[in-house]
């Protein structure tokens, strides 16, 4: 027990801040508000809604656990699961800043269903234990895509075309369940993209400047090539 510990104690990084992270989001669910910024576009009433995407809407928490599980057990580079951990961190702490200094909600949830199935059921349930407040931004999509980044980013996974495919799609699909269940505005989404952009230059820097590089190079020999033509 204590050979296994000291192997993996670099894992209690995320599951200290996950214990500290559920406490400090109960306290903003309960927490007495006078009133909510009410979050809202024209774009979100273009949206039909759409239960079925209550599945990779709920995909979300294996993903992430999965993720982490590879990260911490599986995958040798440290250096890797401490980008995805102090990504992580990051945003969810700058989402708990926002939600305490900017209290928002949004009325976006169908009044009645336009179907009545196993879906929609689930659904149900889903409004019921989940307050359609503390919405902004996102952190459906900010954790999605910072995993998606860390899986795209490791160096064991390079090869795994595989893996980046499946952990793209399910990530999409994840974004747009958010708004097909309407449980976030557009403006929540656009948010935690840009958090994501975000923790992307802080924490891959040499993966940022790489692409960086690359298309500037290949600009510089498409222009050079049309102009020997």
């Amino acid at each position: 027990m204590k050979t296994f510990f000291k192997k993996y104690r670099h894992g209690l990084v995320l599951s200290i801040y996950g214990i500290v992270y559920i406490l400090a989001f109960r306290y903003l669910e309960t927490r007495p508000i006078h009133g909510y910024h009410i979050v809202h576009t024209v774009f979100d009433d273009m949206i039909p809604f759409c239960e079925y995407f209550i599945i990779p809407y709920l995909l979300w928490f294996p993903y992430m656990l999965l993720a982490v599980i590879y990260f911490v057990f599986f995958n040798k580079n440290k250096h890797e699961y401490y980008q995805l951990a102090f990504n992580l961190m990051t945003g969810m702490t700058i989402f708990l800043i926002v939600s305490y200094v900017y209290p928002n909600a949004q009325h976006l949830r169908p009044a009645e269903f336009p179907r009545n199935n196993l879906f929609t059921s689930i659904v149900k349930w889903l409004y019921k234990t989940d307050t359609p407040t503390n919405i902004l931004p996102s952190i459906h999509v900010f954790n999605s895509l910072a995993v998606h980044m860390s899986l795209t980013n490791c160096e064991a996974l390079r090869n795994r075309k595989g893996i980046r495919i499946a952990s793209l799609t399910l990530t999409t699909l994840i974004i747009m369940s958010t708004m097909l269940l309407k449980q976030h505005s557009v403006i929540d989404v656009c948010m935690g993209a840009t958090l994501a952009l975000f923790g992307y230059l802080v924490f891959y820097p040499e993966r940022f400047h790489a692409v960086s590089r690359s298309r500037v190079s290949y600009a510089s020999e498409t222009g050079h090539n049309n102009n020997e033509n």
